[in-house]
């Protein structure tokens, strides 16, 4: 497969989160309790995990809101405060609202630094304003026509109990003011998702209730040379995207191994994804069985598994079957350049979450984010409702960060238990799935059990039990998964492996440690070492 320079190149100048991060949906109708879900993965060798709050209120006229840039901290400005602001907890706000993103940089001479608004402002200063997605759309569409656009290309899923969208914008380079932009609504029954690589090609141009779109979105396209047919054979994607099969296998290939966990016939879609022929897969599709809250979280801890980029059979996964390469995502050998897989779970994970948006759940619940810090294959997703406004301290901002750690961050404890299985990866991993599993069973549970409660309970006294239930949950984990992490040290240490009896490490009779299992290495490791040294290490008789 050929690899575009422009690419490899893209991959070195852009942001730490550009290229990075997945968003997958799945509407009311498509999922097994009537909820829409969203999920996010924020993903980033720098971002540190933490759970953002910003409080609402009522401002005064003149008052200005401070722009900073999500990606850097960088100050780009300030816009007119609106007269209310509502609450956001994480990527959602008070009215259950959820907003996520990825990136995919597209045209490299669009991208406009003297621009106010960048993707993450975007999304923030949004979910401060409005309640519904539709107009979340006009609001963010506004903004980067009023004040420009900082960022480059960007998808963004956006969603409430009700509906979901996506929505692709793109900047105009400063050529002229704000942004092109589609946006289509996902039909209740289907499923969808982007990963950093615009998804919306051809789309309707007479359907206001289902798309949306920039006026000049085709024609600016022309004006730039980007596309000269009909405008009903227009591809946003193919027009203002970078078209490669780096592009279609390490960011379409997260949502066809989406697509094809739950609908049969995805195979068709192969060309397109290992080497960007063929037939593009739809921006939505129905699947073949209702999707749950809990096939969302593990779709977040996917590697490619049973597909042909099934990260644990390759060489590359090492004696232990290690789902993970580091970075970077290309290297070379001989001349040529080959790359690394890039799977919806991923080691640099600031944070994740599945959104769960429900009209039947209780008004205080009827959006709940399921957070997560660090790697989703190994995170413990907690409950966060739609009325929280206590940050829980295991999640919050000022407790440790990237170069500081602490014990009593939920960032730092799963770095702890995530970065031991990364070296010894099936050996542990069940280990983890026992405590990970249990702490998410409980969780649902206690979820089950306050959604019948809390509409007997008074306003105030059940967002008291809501703001307690998230915080103490946290906690709960956090000191779980410290335990869990002492447990896989002692274990494991050394390559070998404690016995246990009745879950204690066994002693003699004495008191001394019964002598481990020796794990060693799986069979292809062993023959590699054959292949590549003969009779070297052979004993002789």
């Amino acid at each position: 497969m050929k690899i575009s320079k422009l690419f490899v190149a893209m991959l070195a100048m852009l942001p730490v989160e550009a290229l990075a991060c997945t968003s997958l949906i799945a509407g009311k109708n498509a999922t097994a309790d009537g909820s829409v879900l969203v999920t996010y993965a924020a993903d980033s060798h720098t971002l540190y995990g933490e759970l953002y709050n910003t409080p609402g209120g009522d401002h005064k006229p003149g008052e200005m809101r401070k722009i900073f840039e999500w990606d850097t901290g960088k100050y780009l400005g300030e816009i007119p405060q609106v007269a209310h602001t509502y609450t956001t907890i994480g990527n959602m706000n008070e009215h259950g609202l959820t907003i996520s993103e990825s990136t995919w940089g597209g045209r490299a001479e669009l991208e406009d630094t003297t621009g106010i608004m960048d993707y993450g402002s975007l999304i923030y200063v949004t979910l401060e304003r409005t309640k519904t997605p539709r107009e979340a759309i006009k609001i963010m569409t506004d903004l980067v026509n009023e004040y420009g656009y900082h960022s480059s290309g960007e998808s963004f899923s956006i969603a409430d109990a009700n509906e979901a969208w996506v929505m692709e914008l793109i900047g105009k380079g400063g050529k002229e003011k704000g942004a092109v932009w589609v946006a289509r609504r996902i039909p209740d029954d289907c499923i969808s998702g982007h990963a950093n690589h615009p998804r919306i090609h051809k789309f309707p141009l007479k359907d206001k209730d289902n798309t949306l779109y920039s006026p000049d979105v085709i024609k600016f396209a022309r004006k730039m040379g980007y596309f000269d047919g009909k405008d009903e054979d227009f591809s946003f994607s193919l027009a203002y995207g970078e078209l490669d099969g780096t592009a279609t296998r390490g960011c379409d290939g997260r949502v066809w191994a989406y697509f094809n966990k739950f609908a049969d016939g995805m195979d068709k879609y192969l060309p397109w994804v290992m080497e960007a022929k063929g037939e593009p897969f739809p921006l939505w599709i129905k699947p073949d069985k209702k999707v749950s809250l809990n096939d969302m979280k593990w779709m977040m801890r996917d590697h490619f598994e049973d597909t042909p980029m099934d990260m644990t059979k390759d060489i590359g996964a090492g004696p232990y079957a290690v789902p993970y390469r580091w970075r970077p995502m290309t290297f070379e050998v001989e001349g040529k350049t080959y790359l690394n897989e890039r799977a919806i779970a991923t080691q640099q994970t600031g944070f994740s979450f599945v959104s769960q948006m429900n009209e039947k759940h209780p008004e205080l619940m009827k959006g709940i984010l399921w957070f997560g810090v660090d790697d989703a294959n190994t995170c413990v997703y907690v409950p966060i409702y739609n009325c929280v406004t206590n940050v829980p301290y295991e999640f919050s901002h000022g407790n440790g960060d990237m170069l500081t750690l602490s014990w009593d961050a939920a960032f730092w404890v799963n770095n702890y238990v995530a970065n031991q299985a990364y070296n010894r990866y099936n050996q542990m991993i069940p280990d983890i799935r026992k405590v990970q599993k249990a702490e998410e069973d409980t969780l649902e549970r206690e979820v089950e059990m306050f959604i019948a409660e809390v509409p007997t309970l008074d306003p105030d006294a059940a967002r008291s039990l809501l703001n307690d239930h998230a915080s103490i949950a946290t906690r709960r984990y956090v000191k779980r998964y410290k335990d869990l992490g002492d447990y896989l040290l002692v274990k494991y240490i050394d390559g070998n492996i404690k016995k246990e009896k009745d879950g204690v490490f066994e002693r003699t009779p004495e008191g001394m440690p019964v002598s481990p299992v020796f794990g060693g290495y799986d069979e292809r490791y062993y023959r590699s070492i054959v292949d590549q040294t003969g009779d070297h290490f052979l004993i002789k008789e």
